[in-house]
């Protein structure tokens, strides 16, 4: 991977509108566009995928849950990216048990399945989700074919 002299990140507060979901997925897809383009960072067209997913997931949570505005924030952190929300709400989500009848509700169980590491932290205001995506198909790979 190449260097980068410091973390590269952006971070965007949504204002928690209809259109704050599809915004924050463009924002993703944007940024690790430039991650790419200014930074030499590989990114597999599936991390590209599952990073609009998550953000995608999070963001939906957030808005229909939590009161208020919604942060994002889209770091790398070596050959992975973190897409970590912030929102008001201090409960905490939990993954409900599978049931194949179930319509629905599957969000948080889809995010940890396509994570490389899944955390959530209360906050004085609310809660920070974390959720770390490798930016390769297989970040064992080093620079190979993306």
């Amino acid at each position: 991977m190449a260097s980068h002299p410091g973390p590269v990140q952006t971070t965007v507060a949504l204002d928690g509108d209809g259109a704050c979901i599809a915004r924050s997925r463009h924002l993703a897809v944007e940024f690790l566009g430039r991650v790419q383009a200014e930074h030499g960072v590989p990114v597999s067209a599936r991390a590209r995928d599952v990073v609009q997913l998550v953000v995608s997931e999070l963001v939906t949570n957030a808005r229909k849950y939590a009161p208020g505005p919604v942060t994002l924030d889209l770091r790398v952190v070596g050959a992975t990216v973190d897409v970590v929300v912030w929102d008001s709400d201090p409960v905490l989500p939990v993954a409900r048990a599978a049931d194949p009848g179930r319509v629905g509700q599957h969000g948080l169980e889809i995010v940890m399945a396509v994570a490389e590491g899944f955390e959530v932290q209360r906050e004085p205001v609310g809660k920070r989700i974390t959720v770390r995506i490798a930016l390769l198909d297989d970040p064992d790979a080093g620079l190979g074919t993306v």
